[in-house]
């Protein structure tokens, strides 16, 4: 049965590996296994959160709140906005789908950096869009805004922090990015990792009030990392209401899950686990750049809870991360990206001290 020719050019998205899997391939014992692929937070769930999900297990079998009121509500008084311009995704992935396929078809374009979330690419494709790259990894404005000039996409790709490189790009030039296209090119600013930017350095803090103002600009944002609810699947779009009201026209009903719903509604009433999961971050990131000195090679200077290494002509990627999947350490190999690198999420530090063992086991 042939399927729709638009999917031919389509690369399946490639998950970090689960622990299950290096259980399963390698015999090793799910509690001597580290993984430090999918930028999971170390830390794991609040425990109040835990506790409000076992409390509540017994409404399994019930419908979440489809109007997702509480959990708006409280997102709205976070950032200083109405509920009617927030809207709620399973994952904030779940909303660039919404997004492809309210704004995008095989007549318009996309931009983005040369290597930024595969999922960008993967839902433009899918209504057939085309896919525009900038010469770089890095977001530069002055490429960001030649190709728009060139191309005239229909939706631009703002990942900052970057997922997989881990660099950011600054307010201002978020902001310079904004102004510079037209009324009817939508900026997608994905702060997925934004808690951390922030906490390293203002000039990057990004925050949906600073693009409230433009007509055609979208802030996205998770509870899938520093909030610690990955398993949960809640993400977030936010915006003027006029896109947020397309969007809702894509949106099926119950998204999210009740017990998904609850955990976010909590996680919210305590701010003091994000900052304690940053600091635990900033903390143990040194190790990992004094790491990359000490040996001898490059690391790209990281605003997220990962950090991506540079191996050149030094190592090869594919062969560590694969030796280190063999010692029960699991990292993600970024060659299906053209990068000979790979990207590291920050653990605890017992979590990073075997990190460092093993990856010297390898190579030396």
């Amino acid at each position: 049965m042939k399927a729709n020719t638009t999917l031919d050019s389509i690369k399946t998205y490639e998950a970090g590996k689960p622990i299950e899997l290096v259980v399963r391939e390698f015999g090793i014992e799910p509690s001597a296994v580290v993984k430090l692929a999918s930028n999971e937070n170390p830390i794991g769930t609040n425990p109040s959160v835990s506790k409000a999900i076992a409390a509540n297990a017994h409404k399994a079998h019930l419908y979440p709140d489809d109007s997702m009121f509480e959990l708006k509500a409280a997102l709205a008084e976070k950032y200083g906005v109405k509920s009617t311009e927030v809207i709620i995704g399973a994952g904030s992935d779940q909303v660039l789908e919404f997004i492809s396929r309210a704004y995008l078809n095989e007549e318009t374009s996309v931009l983005m950096s040369q290597v930024t979330f595969a999922m960008y690419e993967i839902y433009a494709k899918q209504v057939g869009a085309t896919i525009v790259r900038t010469p770089s990894y890095q977001h530069k404005v002055d490429e960001f805004l030649a190709a728009y000039e060139e191309h005239k996409p229909k939706v631009v790709y703002i990942c900052t922090p970057n997922n997989p490189t881990g660099d950011a790009i600054s307010r201002d030039d978020v902001i310079r990015i904004i102004e510079s296209v037209d009324s009817e090119t939508l900026v997608v600013v994905d702060g997925a990792y934004m808690e951390y930017a922030a906490a390293k350095d203002e000039i990057y803090r990004i925050t949906p009030q600073d693009i409230m103002g433009y007509p055609n600009a979208i802030f996205l944002g998770t509870f899938s990392k520093a909030y610690g609810l990955g398993g949960m699947r809640v993400g977030y779009g936010i915006a003027n209401e006029e896109i947020i009201h397309t969007l809702f026209k894509l949106r099926p009903p119950f998204n999210i899950t009740t017990l998904s719903l609850l955990a976010a509604i909590e996680a919210l009433k305590d701010e003091q686990f994000v900052d304690d999961s940053v600091a635990l971050h900033q903390e143990q990131i040194k190790r990992y750049e004094e790491f990359a000195v000490q040996h001898g090679f490059e690391y790209i200077d990281s605003y997220t809870n990962f950090i991506t290494y540079l191996f050149g002509e030094k190592y090869n990627s594919t062969k560590i991360s694969d030796e280190l999947l063999r010692k029960g350490v699991i990292i993600r190999n970024l060659a299906s990206y053209g990068m000979n690198a790979v990207r590291i999420t920050i653990g605890t530090g017992k979590q990073n001290d075997r990190f460092f063992e093993a990856f010297l086991e390898v190579i030396e």
